[in-house]
C-alpha cells in the first residue's frame, strides 16, 4: 500500500458512517460507480464501454431498492436487491436497444439474461454488496446486510437469497459468518473468458420474523 493510499485509509477510519434504506437523490453517479467498481468484470461484457454502462446504471436505479452507508453525505457502499418484482439496477430490453443500437444491442441483452435471478416468492434476493476501497474493512458489509435482514422480515420474507462467483471468496465467507448455507452451485466454464467466473453458487439465509414489520 502506498503512502498516498495509507492516508486514505486513515482518513476513512476516522469518518462515522450511517447506514439507511434508499439510494440519495444525486447519488446516482456515485453508486453507479461504486458497482461498476465491484462487478465490472461481470457486468462489462455487456455494458462495456465502462462510461458507457456506468451511466446506463445511473440512469436506470430504482432508487428505494438499495441499502447504503454514508460517510458524511457520500455514499461510500451499497448493497442492492430485489424485491416484489424490483432491484435497484433497472432498465429494460428498449433502453439497451436505445444506448447501444440494435446491432450491438441485441448479444448485449441475451448476457444480461445470463445475470437475471428471479425471487422465488417469500424470497428477497440481493444483487451484491460494494464498498469503497477506502472503507473496507470496517465491518460496514455487516452493516448492510443487517439492515437487509431487517428489510427482508418487515416485508414478511421467509428467506434472503444470493449467487456468489467462484472468483470472490472473500464475499462467500462474509456471507457464511451471516448465516448463509450453500444449496447450489452452477458450472459456468463458458463464462470464464467472457466475465471472469466459471461457477456459480446460490446461497440461502433464513429471515427471522420481527414484530410491525410493515404488511
Amino acid at each position: 500500500m502506498t503512502h498516498a493510499e495509507n492516508s486514505d485509509a486513515s482518513h476513512a477510519e476516522a469518518i462515522p458512517v450511517t447506514v439507511r434504506c434508499g439510494v440519495p437523490e444525486g447519488a446516482e453517479n456515485t453508486v453507479a460507480g461504486l458497482y461498476w467498481e465491484a462487478f465490472g468484470r461481470k457486468l462489462g461484457a455487456a455494458l462495456n464501454p465502462p462510461a458507457t454502462g456506468q451511466r446506463f446504471i445511473a440512469a436506470h436505479l430504482h432508487l428505494d431498492r438499495a441499502v447504503v452507508a454514508l460517510a458524511g453525505d457520500q455514499v461510500v457502499a451499497v448493497a442492492g436487491y430485489q424485491l416484489h418484482g424490483r432491484g435497484l439496477t433497472g432498465g429494460g430490453v428498449a433502453d439497451v436497444l436505445d444506448t447501444y443500437g440494435l446491432l450491438r444491442g441485441m448479444p448485449r441483452l441475451a448476457l444480461l439474461a445470463l445475470l437475471e435471478r428471479t425471487p422465488a416468492a417469500g424470497q428477497l434476493v440481493m444483487d451484491g454488496i460494494a464498498v469503497a476501497a477506502q472503507f473496507r474493512g470496517r465491518g460496514i458489509g455487516s452493516l448492510l446486510l443487517g439492515e437487509v435482514f431487517r428489510i427482508a422480515a418487515e416485508h414478511h420474507c421467509a428467506q434472503v437469497r444470493l449467487d456468489v462467483i467462484d472468483v470472490n471468496p472473500r464475499a462467500r465467507s462474509l456471507y457464511e459468518r451471516h448465516g448463509f448455507t450453500a444449496v447450489h452451485t452452477e458450472q459456468t466454464p463458458y463464462l470464464r473468458r467472457l466475465m471472469g467466473f466459471s461457477a456459480v453458487t446460490t446461497m440461502h439465509r433464513p429471515v427471522t420474523p420481527q414484530a410491525g414489520g410493515r404488511p
